[in-house]
């Protein structure tokens, strides 16, 4: 018997997804992303300086957090505060890696950006959610540094988008929600840029093994619907065509 979804969706069909952008009044980036029932607050911060191996340098650079509010789940979860989990610390890396695969570090000049990424309430895709909309907040804060005159150019190189894929009783499906990633054999998280060449991968076999087949039929759902998340993207961006040339 083939999986079928709760929610009706097709197996390559993402769930309704949204951007509100300036959702927040002071970080200079802001952004509600919504994915489902997921919906993961990102904010960008700017600060003078950079970390010491890069003093010097001319180059700027790029760090992201990432935290799950207690209630964002039907348990209520305990604050992580002097010690992050293990997940929390290996989620805040690929959401760093990530985005800064988008920026000119050197158009930048000795800046530190600072992703937020805070999950309001997870269905699953946290990730790739906070990937995807910390990069909608991020053009928006490179925005408001060229408006101010801070920034001389947009150090905006690239775009970036993630999504998540599984397989669930063999069969592969695109954007998983919790049940199916609960459920799900094989569990994969892609990243890729704007040329839909590939940032990053994490996948592993939860129960099982899959085939090289199975692999590239993942591949080819993420980046399907990874196309249709550049496009809701860049629709979030008033004026993305000042912010990017498309490299």
């Amino acid at each position: 018997m083939n999986w079928q979804r709760i929610d009706g969706r097709t197996p390559g069909e993402l769930r309704p997804h949204s951007f509100y952008p300036n959702f927040t009044r002071f970080a200079p980036g802001s952004v509600l992303a919504k994915c489902g029932d997921t919906q993961v607050l990102c904010t960008v911060s700017v600060a003078e300086g950079v970390p010491k191996f890069l003093v010097g340098s001319g180059k700027g650079w790029l760090t992201a957090e990432y935290r799950m509010l207690p209630s964002a789940t039907q348990k209520r979860q305990e604050r992580e505060l002097m010690k992050l989990s293990g997940r929390t610390q290996e989620i805040q890396r690929l959401i760093g890696r990530s985005l800064r695969a988008a920026l000119d570090f050197e158009a930048l000049g000795e800046r530190t950006l600072t992703v937020d990424a805070d999950v309001l309430q997870a269905d699953a895709g946290t990730r790739t959610m906070a990937i995807t909309g910390g990069f909608v907040a991020l053009a928006h804060a490179i925005s408001q540094l060229l408006q101010q005159g801070v920034l001389e150019r947009s150090p905006l190189s690239g775009q970036v988008a993630a999504v998540s894929v599984g397989l669930l009783q063999g069969e592969p499906f695109l954007d998983l929600n919790y049940v199916e990633d609960v459920a799900a054999d094989v569990d994969f998280n892609v990243v890729m840029n704007h040329k839909l060449e590939i940032i990053e991968v994490q996948g592993t076999a939860e129960a099982g093994t899959f085939s090289r087949h199975q692999l590239n039929q993942l591949l080819d759902f993420s980046e399907e619907g990874i196309q249709q998340l550049l496009i809701a993207q860049r629709n979030a961006i008033p004026d993305w065509h000042t912010l990017f040339v498309l490299n």
